[in-house]
């Protein structure tokens, strides 16, 4: 039998891929939480709670995304030039 190659003995969870995790599940759990937001008030410039915090959700997801993407971008850049490849 061969064994494992040595890339995939190191640490597959790190705390950035935990940051990542969570910018990208954040959303998630803030969306199916509807007891959460699932009433009227307060109301924004007229619009009820329930559709504002919405709406703020698509904006807050986009920039959590982004910024997982910048970290996963970082931390591949990291573990490229760890193991002494080129990076991207």
């Amino acid at each position: 039998m061969s064994q494992a190659p040595e890339a995939s003995r190191e640490a597959l969870v790190t705390p950035m891929r935990v940051v990542i995790a969570l910018c990208l599940i954040a959303p998630f759990v803030a969306m199916l939480w509807v007891g959460s937001y699932a009433k009227t008030d307060p109301a924004f410039i007229g619009i009820p709670f329930f559709y504002w915090y919405q709406m703020a959700w698509v904006l807050i997801s986009t920039l959590l995304t982004v910024i997982a993407y910048k970290l996963w971008q970082r931390d591949q850049r990291a573990r490229s030039a760890a193991k002494g490849g080129a990076s991207e």
